[in-house]
């Protein structure tokens, strides 16, 4: 893994002169590499390990299909992140022009050889050996910038890896890209100045959801196997709604948040945005685990299973009692379609043998909206994630970044008011959205106890994702960000179809459960994936 690296690190030094070097001129993100053109040689001058192509299947393909693939020499890393690199260049910025990018790694093929003459000296290296994955663009790289969308650090390459990163990078992955996003991950509508807007490839009139929006239409989409998220009130969920996808807001303490940049102390959490249950879990496997930079870790200590992949059942839905909260459930008229799909599912849940208990729970009406700590906690989250950019950074400050006006209005207004609060972790109301959130914890923990559930159901979003430049709106992700408590979220269903939307558009369940009980919640998911099969391609990039 250390040749990678230096791999890794010696391409990007020796193509980085410039920012357009790394493919991010004006957004564009696509390298030369992604063109379509003829698959270039490797580094040692020959062309990889033979396979037969024709034979593999990339549409849809999981971590399991692609090992399976590697084993019997029907496919090669190079050839699978070629593949990835043609759709890349045939739906990003032409065809549908998602604008789910940023960057593209310019040096994929390179590290997809050396991945490829690992394979051939002693076989898979890691759990996710020779698999490509798609970071949300405030993911530290070393070799490749770290934008948040945003202007003016277009050309930030921090020093480091994210802790994640850096675990993916050990199992074998291969990052292929950065993903746009909402700018600095602050709103949910996945526009930013540097990438601009993602657009929803199940319908082009809407959004993908956000913040993490553009790593749920490039997964949505086929641009790679595996994507990465991060969730302050519920932009990895919400890009997995919008997108027929799973998205996992993890326990607070399971997974590092180091070397991400931040919205929160408190409810900044990360997680998998894949294509089905199993990747998610394989994703989680790597994913957490302590680290000494974000002490809060500490509380996943010695909790993870072996593997979270193992605990998945198809009949686990059989005898689970799963609790659906009717006040995250709308009543007018433009609740429907969601309404509509989610009692399909309850009806789907039921048929595989769960017990059903309908229950509102009025504390969380009353303290939805006194939960929040972000807004209290950016200025020093953000200032201590600029001091470890180094010298060489193109921001050094909070307030040098909010004072150079490069983001775009909703996020500058976003970052304008966060500045504004001077003290802010001594501030009374900081305090008090505390205690708020202990409350809301107890509520939801004495419901669950009383009703004997395991889980609670609902809607991620009351209505459907709004069409572009129309703000998110009806989202229920504080159940889980004012919580800690985990929330998985999956496809649910499709609306009726319309012209704008031929399959319909995505409606995301979520099931939410206890600290630290994501080994049932994505087995729980899993029985109803497996039953259903509600998710579907989006018609606007289909096979090449």
């Amino acid at each position: 893994m250390s040749k990678l690296r230096n791999l890794n690190r010696r391409s990007f030094i020796g193509a980085a002169g410039a920012a357009g070097a790394l493919g991010i001129v004006g957004g564009t993100g696509v390298s030369a590499s992604a063109q379509g053109t003829a698959t270039p040689k490797a580094a040692n001058g020959t062309s990889g390990p033979r396979s037969s192509k024709g034979s593999f299947e990339l549409m849809e393909a999981t971590i399991a299909d692609i090992h399976d693939a590697y084993r019997h020499g029907r496919l090669t890393c190079r050839e699978l992140v070629q593949q990835y690199l043609d759709r890349i260049a045939a739906y990003d910025k032409q065809g549908p022009s998602l604008t789910a990018l940023i960057t593209v790694n310019p040096r994929a093929l390179e590290v997809a050889d050396e991945l490829d003459r690992q394979y051939r000296r002693s076989g898979l290296t890691g759990p996710l050996h020779g698999i490509p994955v798609i970071l949300k663009d405030n993911y530290d790289t070393f070799d490749l910038p770290t934008t948040g969308g945003n202007t003016a650090m277009r050309t930030s390459v921090p020093p480091t890896d994210a802790f994640t990163v850096d675990k993916m990078r050990k199992a074998g992955a291969l990052i292929l890209a950065k993903a746009n996003l909402q700018e600095f991950a602050r709103g949910g509508n996945s526009l930013s100045s540097l990438g601009g807007q993602v657009l929803n490839p199940y319908d082009l009139t809407r959004t993908p959801g956000g913040s993490s929006g553009g790593t749920g239409a490039s997964i949505a989409s086929n641009f790679a196997v595996l994507g990465t998220g991060s969730d302050t009130g519920q932009s990895v969920r919400s890009p997995a709604s919008a997108c027929s996808l799973v998205g996992v807001r993890s326990t607070r303490g399971l997974i590092s948040r180091s070397g991400v940049i931040p919205a929160s102390i408190t409810q900044d959490e990360l997680g998998p945005i894949t294509r089905t249950v199993e990747d998610a879990a394989k994703m989680l496997d790597v994913m957490v685990g302590f680290d000494p930079a974000d002490p809060v870790t500490g509380y996943g200590v010695g909790v993870p299973p072996r593997s979270y992949a193992d605990h998945l059942r198809a009949d686990a839905l059989k005898g689970a009692r799963i609790g659906v909260m009717t006040n995250l459930f709308g009543t007018e008229a433009r609740h429907q379609e969601v309404n509509r799909v989610m009692e399909e599912v309850i009806s789907s849940m039921q048929a595989q043998g769960a017990t059903i208990v309908r229950f509102t729970l009025p504390a969380y009406d009353t303290l939805q909206s006194i939960v929040v700590t972000s807004t209290w906690e950016a200025h020093t989250a953000m200032d201590a994630y600029f001091a470890s950019l180094g010298p060489d950074a193109p921001v050094h400050t909070f307030d040098q970044l909010v004072a150079s006006k490069t983001a775009t209005p909703e996020a500058q207004a976003a970052l304008e008011a966060e500045i504004a609060i001077v003290d802010g972790l001594n501030n009374a109301t900081y305090k008090d959205h505390f205690v708020n959130r202990e409350k809301l914890r107890l509520a939801v923990s004495a419901k669950m106890a009383e009703l004997n559930i395991e889980a609670i159901l609902y809607p991620l979003q009351k209505v459907l994702v709004s069409l572009v430049g129309v703000p998110q709106a009806e989202r229920n992700g504080t159940l889980s960000n004012g919580t800690g408590f985990p929330a998985v979220c999956f496809p649910g269903g499709f609306s009726t179809p319309t012209a704008s939307a031929p399959l319909g558009v995505p409606v995301g369940a979520e099931l939410l459960g206890r600290e630290f009980s994501e080994p049932l919640l994505l087995s729980l998911a899993y029985a109803y994936e497996q039953a259903t099969k509600a998710r579907k391609l989006p018609v606007s990039t289909p096979a090449l």
